[in-house]
């Protein structure tokens, strides 16, 4: 999660949503991203697709089921839906989005009969500085 945290960083630096995502496969780390929706001009550029799509490029594959997510915050309704196509293995997430989350939150996504892969969920990891990252990013634009 410390590695996703800096993308996070890196994202607010940029001036994005401070998010940020790794995906690890055997302890390595495949694919890091953060938030890239205003440099990229594409509103499905969240830190989770970009990591997904560069991992699956790094393996040649469509699919992750041996690969672990960490993100920093819980992901949202088109995230989810990613996660659960590329058959992700573990979802380790920070905060919880009351707003916009689909894990827990919202639609709960993978509670869903129609949801055909459900990954281990692990919500809370690195909560704190997740958390203070997104509140200090708005509390900024406000």
């Amino acid at each position: 999660m410390d590695l996703a945290l800096a993308e996070a960083r890196a994202a607010q630096a940029a001036g994005e949503v401070p998010i940020g995502c790794v995906i690890v496969r055997d302890g390595a780390v495949l694919a890091r991203a953060h938030n890239r929706t205003l440099r990229d001009r594409d509103p499905t550029a969240h830190a989770e697709v970009v990591a997904i799509r560069a991992a699956c490029a790094a393996l040649g594959s469509e699919r992750l089921p041996d690969c672990d997510l960490y993100v920093t915050l819980e992901p949202c309704p088109m995230c989810a839906a990613a996660i659960s196509f590329a058959r992700l293995r573990r979802l380790y997430y920070g905060a919880s989005d009351p707003k916009g989350g689909a894990v827990e939150s919202g639609v709960r996504y993978y509670a869903s009969s129609t949801c055909h892969h459900r990954p281990e969920i692990y919500p809370g990891i690195g909560e704190t500085e997740a958390a203070a990252l997104l509140r200090g990013f708005f509390r900024e634009r406000r």
